[in-house]
């Protein structure tokens, strides 16, 4: 392949062997062959590149990047077209379950509004707060539920670069 600046790169950080692979995901060893001058994937120099923070293109000592093999040249857009459409995806997801979550939380406070109306009207007796209660921790485990096993999963197909998160309530706004 081309001559690596990966253990210049470690050196100037300060960084180990040891540190450049457990920030990279990648092996010890891995790290020992790419500064010995093995080749090495794709993925795994998109790997170094993103632990020590610089594009993979500066892993090479070419100057000139038209003399770095066809697959690394376009290997930084590659990685950061997928990086933008992953964040897209995970955004579009969060905006999903946080709607549903704000749903939830509307169709509670009216439920509250409207019990506190019928009590006030002498309509329905006290214990009708018990349901008030009830819906709040039914709702919420049936929310879940829906979320992991039956939404999840379509989630999971329509946006596919994006995983299931904790979205609290209010980043629906």
């Amino acid at each position: 392949m081309n001559e690596m600046r990966i253990a210049t790169l470690r050196r100037e950080r300060g960084w180990t062997q040891e540190r450049l692979a457990e920030a990279s995901g990648v092996a010890v060893r891995t790290v020992q062959r790419l500064e010995g001058g093995n080749d090495a994937s794709l993925e795994t120099l998109s790997a170094i590149a993103r632990a020590l923070e610089v594009p993979v293109r500066e892993l090479f000592a070419q100057d000139d990047p038209a003399e770095l093999e066809p697959g690394v040249r376009g290997l930084d857009e590659r990685t950061e077209a997928a990086a933008a459409a992953a964040a897209s995806e995970q955004a579009a997801r969060d905006r999903f379950v946080g709607g549903f979550w704000s749903l939830y939380s509307a169709v509670g406070i009216a439920f509250g509004i409207v019990t506190v109306l019928l009590l006030v009207l002498h309509v329905w007796s006290s214990l009708v707060f018990l349901l008030v209660g009830a819906y709040w921790v039914v709702g919420r485990l049936a929310g879940r539920f829906l979320l992991d096993l039956v939404l999840g999963p379509w989630l999971d197909r329509r946006w596919p670069l994006s995983s299931a998160t904790d979205v609290p309530v209010r980043a629906a706004r």
